[in-house]
């Protein structure tokens, strides 16, 4: 009865192996192109984030800067991400078993891990962004 069983779901687990290998690949690829975007404007700003503090911003002002600008780049791609789901969760019904279309705690869930996600790739610039020497800023370029 075990081998029948198995050979009836195999191709449906199958499937939701590989939805689950792409979901994870996809999450690793936005984690990698936010902190790539985020780095990359941290490294454009340094002459700035080295006036700024020498002007007096605390480290802890131009971290919060750095992190919330990272945020609200994730934020933006959550809430266009989170359309796009809603229109195509009639294609996915057919993989869902016991969870509605529309899940909320599911996309409630993944926007949660994706948030949690890009707050870690924008944290790791901007604290490099914090260690910004003024005068070496200034004398850059």
């Amino acid at each position: 009865m075990d081998e029948v069983l198995d050979t009836s779901t195999a191709q449906q687990r199958f499937n939701v192996l590989l939805l689950g290998v792409f979901s994870i690949a996809a999450l690793l690829l936005a984690a990698v192109g936010l902190y790539g975007a985020i780095a990359y404007s941290v490294a454009e700003r340094t002459r700035e984030m080295g006036i700024r503090i020498a002007l007096g911003a605390a480290r802890g002002d131009i971290l919060r800067m750095v992190v919330s600008q990272g945020l609200l780049l994730a934020l933006s791609g959550l809430a266009i991400g989170a359309i796009a789901a809603l229109a195509f969760t009639r294609m996915m019904s057919g993989l869902l078993f016991h969870i509605g279309a529309a899940d909320p705690l599911s996309f409630g869930a993944s926007a949660l891990l994706f948030a949690a996600i890009a707050a870690l790739a924008s944290y790791l610039p901007a604290r490099r962004a914090t260690r910004v020497d003024p005068t070496e800023a200034l004398r850059y370029e």
